[in-house]
């Protein structure tokens, strides 16, 4: 892509199969976690980083400013307001829940069990659901979620052996 003679380079820092379910024409796929300062500045290019709502994309900006990196931009609203803007986007097969469902799942689930084992166990297995309460508040107050960081690394995320096969059977 070339905007005024420069270089444009469209950076996606989601996980692989949230790229393989729909992304912006043109884009390039470099999880957040394997962003490289060094490999991501090469060709003096404009880049421009995009996820799904703007949160990764806005600390992918941040990492590369802070090492040095210059032209580093953040598509804001991320793929959703491409999609709303009309722009062309490349639609996949994947069939995986987005991270930030996988999220709201993984919580609400463990505070169900929490909840359960505190009512036919013993209550103090109510601090499973306080735990998670109060690490989605934290995630809320901070935009860090480990919950999404461990479940970016499972292998349907990583779009390995079992995110490549998964995603395409049709159920």
């Amino acid at each position: 892509m070339k905007e005024s003679g420069q270089s444009v380079r469209i950076i996606d820092v989601r996980t692989p199969a949230e790229y393989a379910h729909v992304h912006a024409q043109g884009a390039d796929l470099i999880p957040l976690d394997q962003l490289d300062p060094q490999a991501a500045s090469m060709n003096g290019e404009r880049l421009l980083l995009i996820c799904q709502s703007g949160a990764r994309a806005t600390k992918g900006c941040e990492k590369l400013l802070s090492a040095g990196c210059r032209e580093v931009y953040c598509i804001e609203g991320g793929t959703a307001a491409w999609q709303q803007a009309g722009l062309p986007v490349v639609r996949g097969q994947s069939k995986v829940i987005s991270l930030e469902r996988q999220v709201r799942i993984g919580a609400g689930l463990l505070v169900l069990i929490g909840l359960g084992l505190a009512w036919l166990i013993h209550p103090a297995f109510a601090g499973l659901s306080a735990f998670v309460g109060a690490g989605l508040i934290f995630a809320g107050l901070t935009d860090w979620c480990g919950m999404g960081m461990i479940l970016a690394k499972m292998p349907w995320n990583r779009g390995g052996a079992c995110g490549s096969c998964c995603g395409s059977q049709s159920s």
